[in-house]
């Protein structure tokens, strides 16, 4: 390909991409998705509030099932921010095997939830694993949905989890599907402080 011919098809392409955000003009916070079997969803999401963070915004974090050990990400955040951080799980439902304590854990963490997409001074919200409290049956969808719809215009919400309801994944602005080509847990490498959480 000669360099004028590689200047064309930049050309051609940087006003196909240029008309695009002409014409995105809508300002408002948008419902993420991060879903699927691979590893990533919350260090994604954590990544997105960090950046939310840099740009002077506010943010809070409320983890449905996470509970049992201290994650890094935690850590992180408290260390160096002042944002409101909520564990309310007491660890997976393999782990726990009390489904009434877990669905106990999952309505206390949906009160605190509900709170926070009222809350007009949180430009962010991270709801870590929340995908399993559907998946489990320990809430229903339509509160959820409902709340989503009713928060403040600016409000961006990050869901974090593997599988997510269908209706969900119609009102979602963003959806990305983490696959798992691989794990080094099958590998029979164990789950490492800084790695996995």
């Amino acid at each position: 390909m000669t360099t004028k011919t590689h200047e064309q098809r930049m050309a051609a392409k940087k006003a196909v991409i240029d008309a695009r955000i002409a014409k995105a003009t809508e300002e408002r916070g948008i419902v993420i998705l991060l879903r699927g079997n691979g590893k990533g969803k919350s260090s994604s999401a954590f990544g997105t509030l960090m950046r939310n963070l840099g740009h002077g915004k506010t943010g809070a974090v409320v983890q449905f099932v996470k509970g049992r050990i201290a994650t890094g990400e935690h850590k992180f955040f408290q260390a160096f921010t002042n944002i409101p951080w909520h564990i309310m799980g007491h660890g997976f439902t393999w782990e726990t095997q009390d489904k009434e304590r877990d669905i106990a854990a999952a309505e206390k963490a949906w009160e605190v939830t509900q709170e926070l997409l009222q809350d007009d001074s949180i430009d962010m919200l991270v709801l870590d694993e929340m995908a399993y409290i559907f998946k489990y049956k320990y809430l229903p969808i339509e509160p959820v949905l409902a709340a989503l719809k009713q928060r403040p215009k600016h409000q961006t919400v990050i869901i974090t989890g593997r599988v997510m309801p269908d209706a969900l994944v119609e009102y979602a602005d963003t959806v990305s599907t983490v696959k798992d080509d691989g794990h080094a847990f099958r590998l029979g490498v164990k789950a490492q402080a800084g790695i996995e959480y």
